[in-house]
């Protein structure tokens, strides 16, 4: 069905579904808001109408808590599904996602340092950078680790999909192995909030945090919206995209800074969530179409929906407490990727690629 339909048709439905998400994902939860409700506390918040004050707690809980974390989720969602996306496209393979090559466990690596030993080892930079410290660490120990993985994986400008694979384990494990000892050895606030990151939640999510990451996300979506075109000529090798005027060592950089710019401050304020990334641009193009001009927006809004849908889950699975999202996307996101992975077997093409 969706093939019949134009992209745009398709941008306008994903859209509207992550609209309603959203809708639903405000008014579910421990407490329940109906629309009138949600209506008159949004009137308030923008001086358009008064508030019964017995209505002013419920507001505040809904203002503060709730509201920051539907747009953190629907944020992150479209985060996750563009770097996947990118991601995708840099490696030219179809299993590549932030969370298996590495560039998710290292911005939690750098977080998780951060926290633990940033205002200890790091003084200065702290001070300089104030509440920014954390995601530029975070980017940085991204940045190298999805860089490593790269480097090792590509070969004569071919892309050794069970050597990227073996990278992205190994920096997995290492990053694993730093945030444990991180945890081990720090207080007990600083130990669950680093197991808290290692399964993903939005449980903290909060204004300004939202803030940093939609300003981040903005930037990066807007400059990779570019570069589209582009994807689709590196999907035939970094020779052939030369050939084309394309300039594939630094369209690469590029992509590689944008991508983990966005996943690092992201991963920095809701920890690890793995999956989203490979699923989301798969499913597109199962549905409609490989294009890179088509897969990007498409990616965000299929994305950013799809999170809302799980937080929802998340919060009303177990009330009244919650599963941490990332349980949730693994359950899912792992037999799919097996799925891809047998299928590309199948078909000899789970070797090399580009």
């Amino acid at each position: 069905m969706l093939k019949r339909l134009s992209f745009g048709q398709i941008y306008l439905l994903l859209a509207v579904l992550l609209a309603a998400s959203m809708v639903a994902s405000a008014a579910i939860g421990v407490n329940m808001y109906t629309p009138g409700q949600m209506a008159r506390y949004l009137g308030h918040a923008f001086g358009w109408s008064g508030l019964d004050p017995a209505e002013e707690l419920s507001s505040g809980i809904f203002l503060s808590l709730r509201l920051p974390r539907v747009l953190l989720a629907a944020l992150t969602g479209a985060v996750l599904g563009v770097s996947g996306t990118l991601m995708q496209g840099l490696f030219r393979n179809p299993i590549v996602e932030p969370g298996l090559v590495g560039t998710s466990a290292g911005a939690a690596l750098g977080a998780a340092l951060m926290i633990v030993v940033g205002g200890n080892v790091s003084r200065d930079l702290v001070s300089h950078l104030g509440s920014f410290g954390l995601p530029v660490v975070a980017f940085a120990f991204s940045f190298a680790a999805t860089m490593f993985v790269y480097r090792i994986s590509v070969r004569s400008g071919k892309v050794n999909v069970f050597t990227m694979l073996l990278g992205g384990i190994a920096i997995n494990a290492v990053c694993a192995a730093g945030i444990g000892f991180l945890a081990f050895n720090s207080s007990d606030p600083q130990a669950r909030t680093i197991t808290a990151w290692q399964l993903g939640t939005f449980t903290g999510a909060e204004w300004h945090g939202t803030t940093v990451v939609a300003v981040a996300f903005a930037l990066c979506f807007a400059w990779s919206l570019r570069h589209g075109k582009s994807l689709n000529a590196l999907m035939l090798g970094e020779d052939e995209a030369s050939y084309l005027g394309i300039q594939p060592r630094r369209l690469i950089v590029t992509l590689i800074v944008i991508n983990t710019l966005m996943v690092a401050i992201d991963t920095a304020m809701v920890g690890v969530i793995a999956f989203i990334g490979l699923v989301i641009p798969h499913a597109l193009r199962m549905l409609k179409s490989a294009d890179y001009t088509f897969l990007l927006p498409g990616s965000a809004l299929l994305g950013a929906f799809s999170m809302e849908v799980i937080d929802i889950v998340a919060r009303t699975l177990v009330r009244p407490t919650e599963i941490s999202v990332g349980i949730i996307t693994a359950i899912v996101g792992a037999p799919v990727f097996l799925w891809i992975l047998v299928s590309q077997q199948r078909k000899g093409t789970a070797g090399f690629y580009g």
